[in-house]
């Protein structure tokens, strides 16, 4: 639309004639995108982008849609005719058009998610595990057809599922589907990073746009994967993720921009595409052969002609490797420096637009992968990118009086920042306490829980409204449920907070939890697959807690061979604490139950507690190693 309709002349002096045109940036107002897709899934039973609104001068809408051609076709009204019907109605029937309005406004408000009669159990998670397995692609992952989307929550429900039930297809699904995109052409193989969707069902051909959302929840993904497997493949996506967002999306300052777009010098994806020449011709005959194969890069192009995609669908390396006659390791080593030459060639054109807003919900996102991939995967620097982007949220979008802002670009910060940008901040500063232990970031896990609660709660009814009460006054303060793109504040504040109280012990918090869970318990009951990072939240409710103490020096290397000892299995459902004389007093004030569990005799002391009962404390890394391998089984 933006080409055909909203750049056209013809189009523009006929919106200019009648109508104030407002374009919304939906990363920037969430808070008008979220109301206004009510509307148009109320009015037309579906939603999308871009979204099309009509409204009166009070901002109350009459009429909504997504794409309009500017002339009619397709069977679809064009923008031309839409324009000059509604210009005429408004004119002859304005009043009939302003009851309309104010009757969708009353729907609007009307629907409210709570019900008191409903209660979430352990029914609803299970089926949101059948509805994910009923629509899975056994083929190729996934769990729809064209378009396919990663939706990496839905992946981080299913391993936690696994862990919780032992049901092996969960798992089964997850690395079916993470195994595939890796193959894909949704996959940059050059560049790293993930598309933002493939338009077919085998991941081949992409929707070029990368979105700095899904390369941190794919990071997350791929990250906890590698730790529950041991599969050094999900290790190294995560790392070709970061070293991605570290080259092409982070800021001078450390904060991580938005997006890079599909398009360069006006084509889809001409940055991505290759044609066998070019990479004979960069390669050499003998190896650009073997590289443009394996890469499925033809003369008649898989993409359109001539034109390839990389991707590797249907290729084992070892089995290839054995076709050309090549041993495994010489076969890898002629793939990187193809990739490696083929990287440097790609750098001489010219890049897609970079959208160099920084947001601070999708920046915690990231922040949140980096501080899992820096634990899980041993790798510090990682945390020092995460410990930098925090600072820059600290510097740039946070106001003198504390309150979080949303966006900043250009060095001007603006937006009241929404419910997303604090449940997800506060998910990643608790990532970042679980890597670091550093009792300074309970502290601030505890103000941001403390601020979001004052601000997004709805003390009257339950749930977290998206705006907060100081926000600009729209036509409707919603409240957001329904894990889409990303998953939904509510959801994220959920299970954020149940963590924080799981470490905390802060039963005021768990009450919040609680009634969160009753009160979108009958929305969730109805599609409970729709809401797959809610349920995982009230899974680890459903879980007993379970804690580890550790009492010691932090540097100590007996404390941290305890430590180590404490990571080594997949177990998300447990709480690690550090207990160390330098933060016993921060840990006074913030997690209060540690008191008391110090070092016996001057060691390094492990406490254990599992399903309400906590073992006899011990001091030794084999012992530790007994007790967790019967809390891991």
């Amino acid at each position: 639309m933006e080409r055909e309709s909203f750049e056209d002349q013809e189009v523009a002096d006929l919106l200019n004639q009648d109508y104030i045109a407002i374009k919304v940036d939906r990363e920037e107002r969430p808070d008008v995108d979220h109301i206004y897709m009510q509307v148009c899934q109320a009015l037309t039973g579906q939603g999308g982008w871009p979204l099309t609104i009509m409204m009166t001068p009070d901002k109350s809408p009459f009429f909504a849609g997504t794409y309009f051609p500017k002339n009619s076709k397709w069977g679809r009204p064009g923008l031309m005719a839409i324009l000059t019907a509604l210009s005429q109605q408004w004119r002859q029937q304005r009043d009939s058009l302003n009851d309309y309005a104010e009757e969708i406004l009353k729907s609007i408000d009307a629907r409210e998610p709570g019900s008191p009669y409903s209660l979430l159990s352990e029914e609803q998670v299970h089926a949101a595990f059948h509805g994910l397995a009923r629509y899975f692609d056994s083929e190729y992952g996934g769990f729809s057809s064209a378009p396919k989307f990663p939706t990496p929550h839905n992946l981080l429900f299913l391993m936690r599922y696994w862990r919780h039930t032992g049901e092996a297809k969960a798992m089964d699904m997850v690395e079916k589907t993470l195994q595939s995109m890796r193959r894909g052409g949704i996959y940059d193989h050059l560049g790293f990073g993930f598309a933002r969707y493939s338009v077919d069902h085998q991941w081949l051909v992409p929707h070029f746009e990368k979105m700095l959302y899904d390369n941190a929840l794919l990071c997350y993904i791929y990250a906890e994967a590698f730790q529950a497997t041991g599969n050094k493949e999900y290790a190294q996506v995560a790392e070709e993720i970061i070293a991605y967002v570290q080259r092409d999306m982070t800021g001078p300052a450390g904060g991580f921009y938005s997006a890079e777009d599909a398009d360069s010098e006006g084509e889809e994806g001409k940055f991505y595409l290759w044609t066998k020449e070019e990479i004979l011709r960069a390669l050499g005959w003998t190896q650009g052969t073997i590289f443009a194969d394996y890469y499925h890069v033809t003369a008649e192009g898989n993409f359109d002609a001539g034109s390839s995609i990389l991707h590797t669908i249907g290729r084992e390396p070892g089995e290839y490797a054995a076709k050309v006659g090549m041993k495994p390791d010489e076969f890898q080593a002629m793939l990187q420096d193809g990739r490696e030459k083929l990287r440097e060639l790609r750098n001489q054109r010219v890049h897609p637009f970079k959208d160099d807003k920084v947001l601070t919900s999708w920046n915690a996102l990231m922040i949140a992968a980096l501080a899992k991939a820096a634990r899980v995967l041993d790798k510090p620097q990682y945390l020092f990118a995460a410990s930098q982007a925090l600072n820059f949220i600290e510097i740039h979008l946070t106001r003198q009086d504390g309150r979080l802002l949303a966006r900043h670009r250009a060095g001007e910060s603006a937006y009241l920042a929404y419910l997303d940008d604090y449940a997800y901040l506060l998910w990643a500063v608790i990532e970042l306490y679980e890597t670091t232990l550093s009792a300074a970031y309970l502290e601030m896990a505890k103000g941001l829980a403390g601020n979001m609660v004052e601000l997004f709660w709805d003390e009257k009814q339950g749930g977290f409204f998206f705006t907060g009460s100081d926000a600009e006054k729209l036509i409707s303060r919603p409240k957001e449920i329904y894990d889409g793109a990303t998953p939904s504040g509510n959801s994220a504040a959920a299970y954020a907070l149940l963590r924080l109280a799981r470490i905390t012990e802060d039963a005021d918090l768990l009450t919040v939890v609680e009634r969160l869970f009753e009160y979108f318990a009958g929305e969730v009951s109805q599609a409970p697959r729709a809401f797959t990072f809610f349920l995982m939240a009230f899974d680890y409710y459903l879980m007993p807690p379970q804690n580890i103490i550790i009492a010691g020096v932090k540097d100590d290397i007996a404390t941290v061979s305890l430590l180590k000892q404490a990571r080594k299995y997949y177990m998300p459902e447990v709480v690690l604490v550090l207990n160390s004389p330098d933060q016993a007093e921060t840990l006074r004030h913030t997690a209060p139950h540690v008191t008391g569990r110090d070092r016996l005799d001057g060691l390094a002391t492990a406490y254990v507690c599992h399903k309400f009962s906590c073992q006899r404390p011990v001091t030794s890394v084999r012992d530790l190693e007994r007790l967790l391998a019967g809390i891991h089984t």
